[in-house]
């Protein structure tokens, strides 16, 4: 898989923007079948950083109903990557 198929989008919530990162922690939705090793790859390559730990997360996709039709939403995978102390993301800074 190419890195730029393996980070999708990065999560931007309250709890990612001031609990995380004044850790050094950012937080990506990442695909589904990567595992942690394809995950710190990724980031070193995309963003040019050195990563220290990747911790990641299932997030099964829910039931929902419309009507009589039942489905789920898609599942998810989220990561945590805490890099090294001085690196920094700039996407992040910016927000």
């Amino acid at each position: 898989m190419n890195a730029r198929d393996i980070i999708i989008s990065p999560v931007i919530t309250e709890k990612t923007m001031t609990d995380l990162l004044p850790l050094n922690k950012y937080t990506f939705e990442v695909d589904v079948r990567a595992n942690k090793s394809q995950i710190r790859d990724a980031i070193e390559e995309l963003f040019g950083v050195k990563v220290v730990a990747v911790n990641t997360m299932r997030c099964r996709g829910k039931l929902r109903r419309m009507g009589r039709f039942q489905g789920r939403r898609p599942e998810r995978k989220k990561a945590i990557v805490t890099l090294r102390e001085g690196d920094s993301i700039e996407i992040f800074e910016g927000l």
